[in-house]
């Protein structure tokens, strides 16, 4: 992200407290975006890379990726304090291998990284930053180096939006949200956060300078992919 503030959400204890719990609550499928991220990645990082995580408030993704590779060095970059506090906390001795930086993208060191991911982050970004913020990543990967971003993607077809909005509302029911808070849940995300469509998306990470652009995950509003510098 590079707008000067992190979003609301992160600034509050209580969110902060439960973060762990939320994304496999809230993102259906997202049991496997951890372990098909480290796959992509290990396809072309090297045994001793340096990998750059874009919003690594929390520690999961950073976690997952050093205990899978013991060799890898990682630098986690999230705007929200707590957020960065909650990670160290959680990394414990893996901290030995981490570096963490209080702020955006342009905040990270300058690499070169031999690969990048941004989980669940973009759709925080502001619609006028999310090409800026995706040439940040850029400019601070290797040649040919691999680029793991999953956030909300929804089509904006007639009537495809608020059938998926449904459904992830529904999601949210069966994971054990009241169907109350769930309708709440989805206007707030609709209320506060801008969701572009896959082919926006797409366009974005070419844009910055991205190539071989390809899907390999959809959990009804959330899709991820994978490009390389």
């Amino acid at each position: 992200m590079t707008s000067s503030t992190p979003h609301s959400a992160f600034s509050s204890s209580d969110v902060v407290a439960k973060y762990a719990e939320g994304p496999k609550r809230n993102v259906p499928g997202y049991s496997g975006i951890l372990p098909m991220t480290r796959i992509l990645l290990g396809e072309r990082v090297p045994a001793q890379g340096r990998v750059l995580v874009v919003g690594a408030g929390g520690g999961l993704e950073m976690e997952d990726l050093a205990l899978a590779n013991p060799g890898w060095t990682i630098d986690g970059v999230d705007p929200s304090a707590p957020m960065l506090e909650l990670a160290a906390s959680r990394l414990g001795p893996l901290m030995s291998r981490m570096a963490l930086h209080e702020g955006y993208v342009h905040d990270a060191p300058a690499g070169p990284f031999d690969g990048a991911t941004c989980l669940l982050t973009f759709h925080f970004v502001p619609p006028e930053q999310r090409l800026p913020t995706a040439r940040e990543i850029h400019r601070r990967l290797k040649p040919g180096a691999p680029f793991v971003v999953a956030h909300l993607s929804v089509d904006d077809g007639e009537g495809e939006r608020d059938m998926w909005m449904k459904r992830y509302a529904a999601f949210l029911v069966s994971s054990g949200s009241e169907p109350r808070q769930a309708a709440a849940t989805r206007e707030k995300v609709e209320k506060e956060l801008t969701i572009l469509s896959p082919s926006q998306d797409e366009a974005i990470l070419r844009e910055a300078g991205f190539n071989d652009v390809r899907l390999f995950y959809v959990g009804f509003t959330f899709r991820g992919w994978v490009a390389y510098a």
